[in-house]
């Protein structure tokens, strides 16, 4: 199964406090979004995924803001079954072929898009979505470029979210509106499932 066809809407979470990480994807996964993105942008990411992949039966956890091969190497350790970065360059690409692990570079022009395709990728994430162009920049890359498909992040809210899924070369989008800050701070997982339930349904 394609990291793109797993859920319409691929939860990017920030996690500051590992003892959140498991209650937070559990409520996730009960709101119908298996697939939970755990950036790689604060100290115990790693430790949450570790956990999540650990004790939350039916989440896909992934590892985002991956940006180098110690990144690579340290989210598949972690046990991410998925990664995602924001951008691509040649050393993090090879780590990330080589890692087994199914992967999304990022990429925000045609050109970054083709030097990808010639790689043989065409699962991508398209990041900044909204700063780079947004709807109408991703349907004109659907007409060179018919055969890549986009996870879409940066910028989408839950309005926006189906403009985006309306388009044939967008599999899903990422989104951080499903974790509320405070939400979290509260410990408020019935709101997060709620959200994440919500948005399950944008794609019925």
């Amino acid at each position: 199964m394609s990291i793109l066809d797993l859920a319409p809407v691929v939860p990017v979470v920030v996690i500051d406090d590992v003892d959140t990480a498991v209650p937070l994807a559990r409520a996730l996964v009960a709101g119908g979004l298996p697939a939970i993105e755990v950036t790689l942008r604060t100290p115990c990411a790693l430790a949450a995924i570790a956990r999540i992949a650990a004790e939350v039966p039916g989440a896909v956890v992934g590892a985002g803001t991956v940006r180098t091969p110690g990144d690579v190497a340290a989210s598949a350790e972690a046990g991410a079954r998925f990664l995602v970065s924001p951008g691509a360059t040649p050393a993090l690409l090879d780590a990330m072929a080589g890692s087994g692990v199914p992967y999304l570079p990022g990429a925000a022009t045609a050109s970054e898009v083709m030097a990808l395709a010639e790689r043989g990728l065409t699962e991508l994430k398209f990041f900044p979505a909204v700063p780079a162009g947004g709807v109408p920049y991703l349907k004109a890359l659907g007409g060179p470029l018919p055969e890549v498909r986009f996870c879409p992040t940066g910028g989408i809210r839950r309005e926006t979210a189906p403009d985006f899924l309306a388009l044939p070369n967008v599999g899903c989008v990422g989104g951080t509106w499903l974790t509320p800050p405070d939400a979290l701070a509260s410990g408020d997982y019935g709101r997060i499932e709620k959200l994440a339930a919500e948005a399950a349904a944008l794609r019925g």
